[in-house]
């Protein structure tokens, strides 16, 4: 199978190409159409919702691909159907514009998200952005805006996006998709972010992201690696909150809201009810069981998420920054928020 988008589609088209126009299509017929073939086809579509039915059915298969006629590159199929499913990302291309200082951050999960983002606020002057410059006008175009935090830098214009994945997995499949994208779609960013929790070690954790770059000419550089102008850094959690009222299993982004509760007074002013809870359930507390209990002796009545943000904005600066370079993590965040100060 063999789906061509993009301007110039004509000049990968042949005679025995099927020629789908969308316009005055509705569902039924675009699923009807995607029944009817047999996988030897060639259709030249410019139809999101098509293209989503025809990778959806034939993602397996490396002989199964979408041509990008504008570069003349190609994905395959079952990268279409994961940069749809988990970024929407819009795979008709079209998007390369003016130039701007731009930033992507690939996290876990939502409440790893709001963390970092209060982070970049906090810490390096970025605000919530309602518009997407040229650079990230696939995010405009087709992301949910409860997906993924856009801010941006008045100062100098640098703009940063955080987009939750599926766990460390989702991180990294997204984090590989997405270089595969601005090499078949001709665009870039300044720089690329990958925040993974240690599974097993910190090697373990860096060769799933360094894995991802084997495809693609790479350097090594102070803070990760360089893909052409783009710089990738990699983001490794590795500060475990070693408690005896916490079940501790592997540092996560709630290690470090517990080292920096610890540090603001609110994990002592809650250790008797930590204690009280202990004993009523026999066991010790997960991470996520201590952050509620924080939650709610801080008095924010909203959700987890909502409080990570918070508590990170409302926190002392140098108590943050040394969270931040216990973890190791300041130096990178500083190089990916391209803060020079």
């Amino acid at each position: 199978m063999r789906v061509i988008t993009g301007s110039r589609w004509e000049e990968f088209a042949d005679e025995n190409s099927v020629l789908f126009p969308e316009y005055r299509k509705n569902r039924d017929e675009l699923l009807n159409f995607a029944d009817s073939l047999k996988g030897d086809e060639t259709v030249v579509t410019a139809s999101l919702e098509l293209i989503d039915l025809i990778a959806r059915r034939f993602r397996k298969g490396e002989e199964n691909i979408l041509v990008y006629s504008d570069t003349g590159k190609t994905l395959t199929l079952r990268e279409v159907y994961e940069l749809r499913k988990y970024l929407d990302f819009d795979v008709r291309g079209g998007f390369s514009g003016e130039e701007a200082r731009t930033s992507v951050l690939f996290v876990e999960g939502k409440t790893d998200a709001k963390f970092f983002k209060a982070v970049f606020k906090k810490l390096f002057e970025f605000r919530e952005s309602r518009k997407a410059p040229e650079e990230l006008r696939f995010i405009e175009r087709v992301f949910e805006r409860d997906n993924f935090d856009l801010l941006k830098r008045k100062s100098d214009g640098h703009y940063l996006a955080v987009i939750p994945s599926e766990g460390n997995s989702g991180v990294i499949r997204n984090f590989g998709n997405f270089l595969r994208a601005m090499g078949v779609f001709n665009f870039a960013v300044d720089m690329i972010g990958a925040a993974v929790d240690i599974d097993e070690d910190r090697g373990s954790a860096l060769a799933s992201i360094t894995g991802k770059l084997s495809g693609f000419r790479h350097e090594k550089t102070e803070f990760g690696y360089r893909i052409g102008e783009t710089d990738v850094v990699p983001l490794i959690i590795d500060l475990p909150f070693e408690d005896e009222a916490v079940e501790w299993k592997k540092p996560t982004v709630e290690d470090l809201m517990l080292h920096l509760i610890g540090r603001e007074g609110l994990l002592e002013k809650i250790k008797p009810g930590l204690r009280a809870l202990n004993e009523s359930l026999g066991r010790k507390l997960k991470p996520k069981e201590i952050m509620y209990l924080a939650l709610s002796a801080y008095g924010h009545w909203g959700n987890l998420e909502g409080f990570y943000e918070l508590f990170v904005m409302r926190s002392r600066f140098r108590n943050l920054k040394a969270v931040l370079r216990e973890a190791k993590l300041m130096e990178p965040l500083q190089h990916l928020a391209g803060w020079e100060r």
